[in-house]
């Protein structure tokens, strides 16, 4: 063999090692990259390539690099996700976002709006009322909707827009509601102050001078005593004077309405206030066979209201009670976990129909039937002057309770 085919045998030899080598090697590092891309698309970040190896550890060096940039913006990527989501929680708006009524994110203010610890599907807003449920299915980015539902601090209502968006590669629908029912009760409670006023001011100028001439004749009438149709006229003048009087008397009533004082708030154990209350109403209640009872399950329960307005209040519910013909009247007052102090006044009387539910916050609206309509109107306001608030919770043959919220 000449030394040319010793050369050229060799350097075939080294041609082919090398090019061995070099399969072996990017065989390897294919494996690791491969490994290393499974890991990171499972959210798996617990490897690490050997760095002090000769062979291979500078393709392990920039291989952790790359693990070490990724979980880097993997980690500012969820402490963005977190701190949006922290933000969203602390805004008052209810926030819920579904595809094809699967729940994927609701923040606090929904879950506190609905009363509900979690929402999975949107079916489930059927187990609280089936309007809400059709109510969120229904709304979309073309008009706004309106819902309304009971929970256990009474009726509660709430607006709900709606907005279609692609996140993620996902078609979903955005829906943001939020709880109206104060801004109702307040628009409703002005619009009526404006008609009591009206109304008011028209019936007293029309009746009371009515009143004064009425009276005025049958003092006139007097001197006519024993002519004939005297005692018609003069029972007829009397009439008229009992019936302005009266009418005066009604109208003076929803005057109150329009021209409740502000309140004068101090500091007070409401346990003192209820010993007050139920002395108030003993006599009654007791002529009435009800037994009135006060439960605080919350010790030391300290109330900053006025004190006279709020025994107005818890007075006119407990009369209510007797004059459903309740037998047990109970009133029970804790501090929930928003820190405001929530009274129960229940009783086992007859319950208000569903139909006056509706209504009977309503000045005008009585059930009873010398009733004036003014009494929970009157507490409504009562509340609302101490940011507080006033709601029928339940009402059925076991039990009607109405609930008072002081925040």
């Amino acid at each position: 063999m000449t030394t040319l085919h010793i050369i050229l045998t060799a350097l075939g030899a080294a041609l082919l090692a090398g090019g061995f080598s070099a399969w072996y090697f990017t065989r390897r590092v294919h494996r690791k990259v491969s490994y290393m891309l499974d890991a990171m698309e499972d959210g798996e970040l617990n490897f690490r390539f050997d760095e002090k190896k000769k062979i291979g550890g500078k393709i392990n060096r920039t291989l952790n690099r790359v693990r070490g940039i990724y979980e880097k913006e993997r980690s500012e990527i969820l402490e963005q996700e977190r701190f949006y989501g922290q933000m969203l929680d602390h805004v008052r708006t209810g926030i819920l976002v579904e595809e094809d009524g699967k729940v994927i994110y609701t923040n606090k203010a929904a879950n506190d709006t609905l009363g509900l610890p979690a929402l999975g599907h949107i079916r489930q807003l059927k187990n609280i009322d089936e309007a809400l449920y059709s109510a969120f299915r229904d709304v979309n980015s073309h008009r706004e909707s309106r819902a309304s539902f009971y929970d256990e601090r009474g009726q509660k209502s709430i607006l709900l827009t709606a907005s279609n968006e692609c996140i993620g590669g996902k078609n979903v629908k955005v829906i943001t509601f939020n709880d109206v029912t104060g801004e109702m009760e307040q628009n409703e409670e002005i619009s009526w102050n404006r008609l009591i006023r009206v109304l008011t001011h028209e019936i007293m100028n029309t009746v009371t001078p009515v009143a004064s001439l009425s009276q005025t004749l049958t003092q006139e009438v007097e001197g006519f005593s024993g002519q004939p149709g005297y005692e018609e006229l003069k029972s007829g003048l009397q009439t008229i004077s009992s019936s302005s009087r009266g009418l005066i008397k009604f109208v003076e009533s929803y005057r109150n309405l329009t021209r409740v004082p502000l309140p004068v708030k101090r500091a007070f154990y409401l346990k003192e206030l209820m010993e007050r209350v139920l002395n108030l109403t003993h006599e009654q209640a007791a002529g009435s066979g009800v037994q009135c009872l006060y439960i605080e399950k919350t010790e030391d329960i300290l109330l900053y209201a006025d004190e006279n307005q709020i025994a107005q209040i818890l007075v006119n519910l407990i009369k209510n009670a007797i004059q459903a013909e309740a037998s047990k009247v109970e009133i029970t007052a804790t501090i929930d976990l928003s820190e405001s102090v929530v009274i129960d006044v229940a009783n086992n009387g007859r319950p208000i129909s569903r139909e006056s539910q509706e209504q009977i916050f309503v000045p005008f609206f009585t059930t009873k039937q010398e009733g004036t309509g003014i009494g929970l109107s009157l507490s409504r306001q009562i509340m609302r002057l101490h940011h507080g608030s006033i709601n029928l919770s339940r009402s059925d043959e076991r039990m009607t309770v109405f609930t008072l919220i002081f925040k």
